[in-house]
């Protein structure tokens, strides 16, 4: 498989939904629900699910692909899978906000490999093969510095759908995390949380039972970058797509950061809950 060949397809694709969604924006979105959750699907997300299908599956007709949207297309126990998020962020998007981005991975056996996170509104793509570090579309290596505030760090949560408003765990871990932070975020794109802490934009994020779509793409952007990705309890972490939710509740910063990310999380008294 050649990685650099399925990097420069998936780009491409990201790309060009990514005009498609900037173009969509500035007309009437067609927001209708989605699940149970308050969650919506708008017209542009199926729209960029389809261009990014067509791309994927022209290049690469023999794997399969998870998307957002469609599901589950070809073989379910294939060696190669695509992770498709058509539009990250579009609950941002519906209310006005310029707050989205476009993800794709390339996972082998359930691990991703290849990670390509696009962001429409600043023209902007990095993109990451495993073990080979994480890049910009221009080719700059990304790798974020440690530079610590006095006032504590700022951070970005993310939770999967399936958790509930009153989930005890949930509640307890934001507010030992919002108590020890400068800041934290909520940003609904959690694709752009991933690029935001690979470019060194913020320090960590930490995501309870997060969803396995966009996870792999940002995940491995953020670890090829240099970033340390734990589970809550300070465990290892994989960041593919096997597993149960509450096998996607991670710790992500700089390694420097971590220790003391993970004695919050241990003085939440909830870290043994989740």
């Amino acid at each position: 498989m050649d990685l650099d060949h399925a990097r420069a397809v998936a780009v491409t694709a990201a790309e060009a939904a990514g005009e498609l969604l900037v173009s969509g924006t500035r007309g009437a979105l067609g927001a209708r629900p989605k699940g149970g959750s308050g969650d919506v699907v708008t017209e542009l997300d199926l729209a960029s699910e389809k261009l990014l299908l067509e791309h994927i599956l022209t290049a690469f007709p023999e794997h399969s692909v998870i998307a957002e949207e469609s599901g589950l297309l070809g073989a379910a126990d294939g060696e190669w899978t695509w992770l498709i998020d058509p539009l990250d962020g579009t609950n941002n998007v519906v209310i006005g906000l310029p707050a989205y981005v476009v993800g794709l991975a390339l996972c082998r056996s359930g691990r991703p490999m290849l990670g390509v996170v696009h962001d429409p509104v600043s023209a902007q793509t990095w993109s990451a093969i495993r073990g080979r570090g994480a890049i910009t579309s221009s080719g700059v290596r990304l790798a974020p510095p440690h530079n610590p505030s006095p006032h504590g760090p700022l951070l970005a949560w993310t939770q999967g759908y399936s958790v509930s408003r009153g989930d005890a765990t949930v509640r307890a871990i934001k507010y030992a995390l919002e108590l020890s932070a400068r800041r934290m975020l909520q940003l609904w794109a959690p694709l752009l949380a991933w690029a935001m802490l690979a470019r060194g934009d913020i320090d960590g994020i930490v995501g309870y039972r997060a969803e396995a779509v966009d996870l792999p793409a940002g995940a491995l952007l953020a670890r090829e970058a240099g970033i340390e990705i734990r589970a809550l309890d300070g465990g290892p972490f994989e960041e593919g797509i096997d597993g149960t939710p509450d096998d996607r509740s991670f710790v992500a910063t700089h390694p420097s950061a971590m220790p003391g990310l993970l004695e919050v999380l241990r003085e939440s008294g909830a870290v043994s809950r989740t």
